[in-house]
Parts: structure tokens; C-alpha cells; sequence
């Protein structure tokens, strides 16, 4: 994806080869990170080209700031929060189009995809909930972090990540729910008929 070449100071090693640390942190958080940060950025905005965009931007942000970034345990969570910062400038600089006919379900097959029809409800159910309540649950299940990352990548209290998971979890319960009763209503209906 994206690969900078740092000219800048080189460390010699313990062997008398040339390394660059600086540009070897950074490619390590490319390589480890790319795919998730794209996945997330496109669930962020449904849109390839700008999901791309958002991932570039998030890079050289990261390249600019990497001094700050102490604990590598701490880097998806760091990125993220770029991320969410970016997109976020895009509706102060200017009105994003989002494509109404892109979807999570057209994500280009070079990343997973499970066609399973219970993975499907759950994308749909994801769908109808209100992004402040879909977004920690996804931070949660998806990019797997806790419940003081999530509340930090999202600038709110601990207690609120834990409340708007806690209130997702059940939203999400009962748009299941319905539409499995749906389903299963459909089904007979067209046995019927």
C-alpha cells in the first residue's frame, strides 16, 4: 500500500548494516494495519476511492506524529482515532458523496467476505442501528478493543462506550429478532403459496 522512504538519519546496527528504525516502525504499522484501516474507513464512508484516501491521509499522519506513538501495543487504537479525525475533516472541508448503491457487501474481494445468510442479517441489522450505537459495537467485535480504547477513539467516557454497547447489543437483539420472525413468516407464506 503506502511506503515511505526516509532519507533522514540512519542508526548503524549491532552487524554494521544501515537501518532505518524510524521507516522500519513505520512500515511494520502499514504492513499490520493497512487492511484493518481500509475495512474500517470504508465501513466509515461506502466508498473505495475515499476509504483509500482516508487510509493515505491517516499514514502520513502517522508518519508526521510517529514520536508520539510509544506503546506499539497502543498503534490500532492510535490509528483509528486518525482515522475517525479524518473523516471527520471531510465534512468541515466539504460535503461527501457517498455512493447509495455501495454497501459493505460489495467490499472488493481482496478482503474476507462470509456470504453466509446469518452474516448477511447481521449486516443488515448493522444497517438500521444508529451509527452512535454501531460504531462501538463494531470498534468491539471487529477491531477488538476494549472498552477504554473504544471509549478513547470515540472522546467519550468510559461509562458512555459502555452504555451505547450495552444499548447496541439490545437494538441489535431485537432487529434480529424481527426479521428472523419476518423470514420465517415469508418462508411459510411461500410454502403456502
Amino acid at each position: 500500500m503506502l511506503a515511505i522512504q526516509h532519507t533522514g538519519t540512519a542508526a548503524v546496527s549491532t552487524r554494521g548494516r544501515k537501518t532505518d528504525t524510524r521507516t522500519e516502525r513505520f512500515n511494520s504499522l502499514v504492513e499490520l494495519h493497512s487492511s484493518y484501516l481500509y475495512r474500517y474507513a470504508y465501513w466509515k464512508c461506502q466508498n473505495r476511492a475515499l476509504a483509500d484516501d482516508l487510509v493515505q491521509e491517516t499514514f502520513l499522519r502517522a508518519w508526521r506524529h510517529l514520536d508520539q506513538l510509544k506503546n506499539p501495543e497502543t498503534a490500532r487504537s492510535w490509528l483509528t482515532t486518525i482515522v475517525r479525525r479524518e473523516f471527520a475533516r471531510l465534512f468541515e472541508r466539504t460535503r461527501v458523496e457517498i455512493d447509495p448503491d455501495a454497501s459493505p457487501d460489495n467490499v472488493a474481494a481482496s478482503i474476507d467476505h462470509d456470504t453466509r445468510p446469518e452474516a448477511f442479517a447481521l449486516r443488515q441489522g448493522l444497517r438500521k442501528l444508529p451509527e452512535k450505537y454501531r460504531e462501538p459495537l463494531l470498534l468491539q467485535v471487529l477491531g477488538g478493543f476494549s472498552l477504554a480504547e473504544i471509549a478513547t477513539i470515540m472522546g467519550v467516557s468510559t461509562s458512555a462506550a459502555t452504555t451505547r454497547l450495552f444499548r447496541a447489543r439490545e437494538k441489535m437483539r431485537r432487529i434480529l429478532t424481527v426479521e428472523g420472525e419476518n423470514r420465517a413468516e415469508d418462508a411459510g407464506v411461500a410454502v403456502r403459496g
